[in-house]
């Protein structure tokens, strides 16, 4: 359905100048590039009206524009990228050097241990989400939940160099869409396949450093900043 919006500038002191949109913005978007458009001309152009060189294709020209500003403005407050969660696999974890992952409560921290026959039973498993990434993205998106808790590994700075946490998340449907510039990135890590069933496990938020283990055992992962032997993790999906 055809409609009109009408835009009178006899408030200026100038000739009245009326303007006609013969079709409906239709959203409230492009309502308000018209009157982003129509303020601006009241704000700059009220001694340009007023001359007799002032012509109609000079309103035009300065009314495209508006719009193009409008537009800048618009897409630059475009919501960010997003990492969407498709699906959440159950798994165990071990690292390059055969050494599996442990809780420990006292700290908050995962370690590499080598388990002795007997204590197999310390060792956590993963909860691992993953997500559809943003365009021009290197690797998996993925999120890393210690299974039958609400801990995710996290990486976040905290002092001079990105540190590994283990946080608490308590609605976990925080974690169902995340924007790509959003404070909560630091729960998704880029997981590389490096090798014959290894992967690293690259910062988002951080991308140049990676979750690693240390050389000696039962010692907890941490963030190196870059990827080594120490940085490959070997994942076995479960049923």
């Amino acid at each position: 359905m055809e409609s009109e919006i009408m835009y009178n500038a006899s408030h200026l002191s100038c000739p009245v100048v009326d303007l006609k949109i013969s079709h409906h913005p239709l959203t409230m978007r492009r309502v308000v590039n018209v009157v982003i458009a129509m303020e601006r001309i009241k704000n700059s152009l009220a001694q340009a009206l007023q001359s007799p060189d002032f012509r109609d294709e000079n309103l035009l020209s300065n009314l495209l524009e508006s719009m193009v500003e409008a537009r800048f403005v618009t897409e630059r407050f475009a919501a960010q990228p997003q990492f969407t969660r498709v699906a959440e696999l159950p798994c165990s974890v071990s690292d390059s050097q055969k050494r599996n992952l442990v809780l420990v409560n006292d700290s908050l921290k995962l370690h590499a241990v080598m388990l002795q026959g007997g204590s197999e039973t310390r060792q956590v498993h993963l909860n691992m989400s993953t997500y559809r990434p943003p365009p021009r993205t290197e690797g998996r998106p993925v999120a890393l939940c210690v299974r039958g808790t609400n801990y995710y590994l996290s990486c976040h700075q905290d002092g001079d160099v990105p540190s590994l946490h283990l946080e608490t998340v308590e609605n976990k449907d925080l974690l169902a869409s995340i924007s790509n510039g959003s404070d909560m990135v630091r729960f998704i890590f880029y997981k590389h396949d490096t090798g014959v069933d290894l992967s690293s496990l690259r910062s988002a938020r951080f991308p140049e450093w990676y979750i690693s283990t240390s050389d000696m055992d039962n010692q907890p992962l941490q963030m190196s900043a870059q990827a080594s032997s120490y940085s490959a993790f070997s994942f076995q999906l479960q049923g």
